[in-house]
């Protein structure tokens, strides 16, 4: 294997185990060495063509970052030098004549003598402008093109830049979105936390813009998450595009014996039964993804499909919905469940532990609880419907 570097792939909390599953399983034959569970992540090593591969290929983290160097620092003087004197700068872009590259470092500091988040940022600043030539990024409504992450903990530091660029729940396919979504990133980890492979129907009877739907009808098809985006990686010295155009164009890795299996997803709203299938046309699955307005009391499985598994995430009244009525919707959605998807297993998503006990589903234990767009939520499982 050609010279290796140091990445680090994040997820919610909660959710490294997933995560590691899924590098295992997309990159283990190009790994160099054990991978690393970490809170908040997985470490893992490799060339650059497996940071590009990470990158199109992998569904669960929200970004993925390169290690630049770490160091115990107990005052500025000392971090400044070693971020100027100790950090390899050579493997970042740097400001070609007329070029107008951006730069933001973002610091956080925990237990440690520097605690200064900002005076930290700055020391690193005005290292990385010395040594790339960047200008340092002023406007926080835009993207810088380079973003370096600095966090000390316990008086050691680990410096990072962001290869990713936009979050990697960004696909670039989905442009129609719900008005409480869940990012396609969490999503495709609960799909796995019930034990989706990728060669079973997925169904929401309450899919909203699609996103449990279309994650599982991609996985199915083998097609890559970032098949349909850049990515701040791009712009680094180490980038070769004729490698990465080739590496993008490989077939879909898809198994027979799911190639005809179809997702479904209902809901009582036109517009997102709309939104939805815009959605799945742009991502290529139109004939993998199929969204029917429905109300709640009418969903059943479709004729000819196989059970599966039922993934849903109804509104539980913080963003969306009457929470007097939520109640009855989820016990409506358990007597459905029970009533016509025997054989089916159901996956359900909610902040409110007291809605899940309202559909009278058999649910296992719930997972730990994940962080959501400033909540907490669970997942909760069932074995297979009898």
């Amino acid at each position: 294997m050609a010279e290796t570097r140091r990445f680090f792939a994040a997820i919610a909390p909660g959710l490294e185990a997933v995560l590691a599953e899924e590098i295992q399983e997309t990159l283990g034959d190009r790994l160099d060495g054990p991978m690393e569970v970490l809170p908040g992540g997985v470490a893992f090593r490799g060339d650059w063509t497996t940071l590009w591969r990470a990158h199109l290929r992998l569904r669960c983290p929200g970004r993925i970052l390169l290690r630049l160097g770490e160091a115990r620092v107990t005052h500025l003087a000392q971090l400044e030098k070693w971020a100027a004197r100790g950090i390899d700068w050579s493997c970042l872009p740097r400001a070609a004549p007329g070029d107008n590259l951006t730069l933001r470092v973002e610091a956080s500091c925990r237990k440690s003598k520097l605690y200064h988040s900002g005076a930290v940022a700055e020391r690193i600043e005005r290292a990385a402008r010395e040594a790339l030539g960047a200008a340092v990024h002023t406007d926080p409504t835009e993207p810088a093109d380079l973003l370096l992450l600095a966090r000390i903990e316990r008086d050691h530091c680990v410096l990072s830049a962001d290869a990713s660029g936009a979050p990697l729940h960004k696909r670039g396919s989905r442009q129609a979105i719900g008005k409480a979504p869940l990012r396609e990133t969490l999503a495709t980890a609960f799909l796995r936390l019930c034990g989706f492979d990728g060669r079973e129907t997925v169904l929401d009877p309450l899919c909203g813009s699609g996103t449990f739907v279309l994650e599982a009808a991609e996985r199915i098809a083998g097609l890559d998450a970032g098949r349909d985006r850049a990515f701040a990686y791009q712009r680094w010295p180490s980038f070769d595009p004729s490698a990465f155009a080739a590496l993008r164009a490989a077939p879909p890795a898809v198994e027979d014996a799911s190639a005809a299996t179809v997702c479904f997803g209902f809901d009582r709203d036109a517009g997102a039964v709309a939104a939805a299938t815009a959605n799945a046309a742009r991502a290529g699955l139109s004939d993998g993804a199929l969204f029917r307005q429905s109300s709640l009391s009418d969903v059943s499985p479709p004729a000819g499909s196989q059970p599966g598994l039922v993934m849903v995430n109804p509104p539980y009244g913080a963003r969306i919905g009457d929470r007097s009525r939520l109640p009855k919707l989820h016990a409506a959605l358990g007597r459905v469940l029970q009533a016509r998807f025997s054989g089916w297993r159901v996956g359900l998503v909610t902040a409110a532990p007291e809605l899940a006990r309202a559909t009278g589903l058999p649910f296992e234990r719930p997972s730990a609880p994940i962080r959501h767009g400033g909540l907490k939520v669970r997942l909760y499982r069932t074995a297979r419907l009898p």
